[in-house]
């Protein structure tokens, strides 16, 4: 897929899911704009990666539930590249526990980081996508905010409310060019469920059909097509990629 003369913004583009995002889109031809949350390293070392692909890359700090420091991201993005073409919301953070003992800071927690987060970043570029009347528009949901998930309803409420605002926002601006779709990972290898316990990780498996955790490589992709311009007629949906467990 052709990314050139495209920018993209990623969010929690530094690491996981996120990273393997960024080096597909720049292996396209894409500006890399990838906004991370403190990990500055990790953040240089994807920019250099990017770069090395022959791609332009800059990485910004920034807390995605902060609705000024989303706006000084999409700020820099324009000055720097001329507009954004692209924008996938990646960035998510797990506070897991039964709903009993749940602290309400976790819960808050994930929900501004997940879900808020979204909102500012798709409120941010709404205009400025709509004025140039193209933009893609791809949102990380998850397979637990389509089945639920014992100890993460924190998670599965903001993945599941993802969602919710992929389908509204894709009405809204159907008309001006701009497809907003979203991507539902399952349980990808990621730092995420590295930390899982070995049983966790055993009845995970138990509940793929195809028996094996999935790569983020397989999650970017899905993402790198609905960014394209192959995927013009596609807005509203919700692509799982999952091994076949939401099935």
């Amino acid at each position: 897929m052709n990314f050139t003369g495209k920018t993209a913004v990623v969010t929690g583009g530094s690491r996981g899911i996120g990273k393997a995002v960024c080096l597909e889109l720049a292996r396209g031809g894409a500006n890399v704009v990838l906004c991370y949350a403190g990990n500055a390293a990790s953040a240089a070392e994807t920019v250099a990666e990017c770069e090395a692909l022959g791609a332009k890359a800059l990485a910004v700090q920034c807390n995605v539930a902060n609705a000024e420091e989303v706006k000084a991201l999409m700020d820099t993005a324009i000055s720097t590249f001329g507009a954004v073409h692209i924008l996938v919301n990646n960035a998510g953070i797990t506070r897991d526990g039964l709903l009993m003992t749940m602290k309400d800071a976790d819960f808050d927690a994930v929900v501004d980081t997940n879900l808020k987060g979204a909102f500012y970043c798709m409120r941010a570029v709404a205009r400025p996508m709509m004025r140039q009347r193209y933009g893609r528009i791809v949102n990380l949901s998850s397979v637990v905010g389509l089945r639920g998930n014992a100890g993460q309803i924190n998670y599965a409420a903001s993945k599941a409310g993802v969602i919710g605002m992929t389908k509204s926002m894709a009405k809204e601006l159907a008309t001006r060019g701009v497809t907003v779709n979203a991507v539902a990972p399952g349980f990808i290898e990621t730092d995420m469920t590295a930390a899982m316990t070995d049983a966790a990780k055993t009845a995970t498996l138990a509940s793929i059909p195809m028996g094996r955790l999935g790569a983020a490589e397989d999650v970017a992709r899905a993402v790198a097509f609905l960014a394209s311009d192959e995927a013009a007629y596609v807005t509203g949906q919700v692509l799982a990629v999952d091994g076949g467990m939401a099935m």
